[in-house]
Order: structure tokens, then sequence, then C-alpha cells
């Protein structure tokens, strides 16, 4: 599981579902279904850019130090 998820987010990573695009006679899962992985990516997607700041702040404040 991803360190930077939240504690609903688990299938995150190699594990997310994939999103498909398919007629509706073939497509098995409901609406809810669809949108709760949709909005998992996006969960994962956050989790990533808020790790990202998270470092970069880090390496930020480690280089200013450094310079004094």
């Amino acid at each position: 599981m991803d360190p930077y998820a939240r504690p609903k987010e688990r299938k995150v990573g190699a594990q997310r579902p994939k999103i498909t695009h398919l007629p509706k006679s073939i497509e098995t899962r409901t609406r809810r279904e669809r949108q709760a992985e949709k909005q998992a990516v996006a969960a994962e997607r956050r989790a990533i850019k808020k790790s990202a700041r998270r470092h970069l702040k880090q390496q930020l404040i480690s280089d200013l130090e450094e310079a004094d």
C-alpha cells in the first residue's frame, strides 16, 4: 500500500483498477462502482502530488541550511 495514501485509499498503485470505456451492454459495473474507482485514482494522484511537495520542501530547507 502507498505510504502517502489515506486510510480509505486501499486500491492504489499496481492494484489500482483500470478505467475502461465500454458500451453499456457490456459494462457490468454500476455507476457508483465506476465513480468509486475514478475517485480512488484521483485520490492517488493527490497523494503523489502531496508527497512530492513535501519532498521538495524538505530538499529546499536542507539546501538553504547547507548554504548558511
